[in-house]
């Protein structure tokens, strides 16, 4: 078995989210379009199903797939219980970027209690 070079491989953090997605290019195509993610790599399975993707954002990583192999996505749960809280300059821009994109306002952009600007859409 290889060994890993290092114990957290560059341009990592400690914890990286991977989501089980029910259309993992379309969740991608979106990301990148309302977010601004940026697709580092994409690996198909013989049935052309996304058996691994990473995307960044900003200085993050997370990793997609589509559903297999008895996983269960977010059609199965009746929603996803994951969140990403994503941490950028402007949130006004961004939030009205997702939202123009398709994206449900769950939270209305405003000056939070915690001290953060932000919001929450569904995509």
């Amino acid at each position: 078995m290889a060994k890993a070079a290092r114990p957290v491989p560059d341009e990592y953090h400690s914890i990286t989210p991977q989501l089980a997605l029910d259309d993992a290019a379309k969740a991608i195509d979106w990301y990148k379009r309302a977010l601004g993610a940026e697709e580092i790599s994409r690996s198909l399975g013989p049935d052309g199903k996304i058996m691994h993707a990473e995307l960044k954002f900003g200085d993050s990583r997370v990793m997609v797939n589509d559903v297999m192999s008895g996983m269960k996505g977010p059609q199965a749960f009746g929603g996803s219980p994951a969140s990403l809280w994503l941490y950028v300059e402007n949130s006004d821009a961004i939030f009205n970027r997702a939202v123009a994109a398709g994206a449900t306002v769950h939270v209305p952009i405003d000056n939070q209690f915690w001290g953060d600007r932000g919001g929450a859409v569904v995509d």
